[in-house]
């Protein structure tokens, strides 16, 4: 958090207590802050853990946003996204509209993305092919990315990232704890450096994502009409191919 010194500065205060309260602020501020800070952390974290205890299903409208500053331009994508919990395992599927909205830069063809079972498929109905992807020793890192505050356990998020307070934020009109995930991992700091997450206190879910690459580039999703643990719709852990969908391994 900052002093607000200038609005200070501009108050009628005699110089000796005014150089008081600065010098009590710059002693006391940033231990009194830390305190405060860690316990906001540790009351979304236990929010969140919370919400894990019961979590079976998830389904979202989203806004992904890839920025490329080499340049200078935006990928938006739009859907549906869909995350599902039996026993240990989690599954998520994405279905990716592909319908541009006005201001669109640019938007991502329709595909679909489903994780399940330790693999990524993303399938593009235009060329009718599916990649397989299969993260293998990297499963655990690769899930975690997917799955990022949805339905995880708070105190979890301790085992994978050094963790920092930020404040709170509105997002869409929520009032939200807008936490920094840096990975403990250095193999996952070369994927993303830097995590931001917007979690809404109430429903224990992030409604905002930021990941930044060392490029500078960085990938923003933006969640809303979130519901939790209803039935979802048939068929949306399946891929709608057709007869003759290829199936590529890009990794060989």
């Amino acid at each position: 958090m900052t002093w607000k010194v200038n609005k200070i500065m501009n108050l009628r205060i005699p110089g000796a207590i005014l150089l008081a309260i600065l010098v009590a602020a710059s002693a006391f501020g940033p231990c009194a802050f830390a305190q405060s800070d860690n316990a906001a952390l540790e009351k979304v974290l236990t929010k969140m853990d919370d919400v894990a205890k019961d979590f079976r299903s998830l389904e979202s409208s989203f806004v992904w946003d890839h920025y490329t500053q080499l340049v200078d331009e935006h990928e938006i994508s739009r859907g549906e996204i869909y995350f599902k919990r039996e026993g240990n395992q989690m599954a998520m599927a994405a279905d990716i509209a592909g319908t541009p909205k006005k201001g669109d830069a640019a938007a991502v063809p329709p595909k679909y993305i489903l994780y399940g079972d330790g693999e990524v498929q993303i399938y593009n109905p235009k060329i009718d092919t599916v990649n397989v992807y299969k993260p293998g020793k990297n499963r655990e890192a690769v899930e975690s990315f997917l799955v990022l505050g949805f339905g995880g356990r708070g105190q979890d998020l301790r085992k994978s990232y050094d963790l920092k307070y930020l404040g709170t934020e509105k997002v869409e009109g929520v009032e939200t704890a807008k936490l920094e995930l840096i990975p403990k991992s250095e193999k996952a700091r070369g994927m993303f450096p830097k995590i931001v997450l917007w979690i809404d206190p109430q429903q224990g879910v992030s409604v905002q994502q930021q990941f930044f690459e060392r490029s500078g580039d960085y990938k923003l999703a933006k969640y809303s009409e979130i519901h939790m643990n209803q039935k979802l719709p048939d068929g949306v852990f399946k891929l709608k191919t057709t007869a003759k969908t290829t199936y590529l391994s890009p990794q060989g």
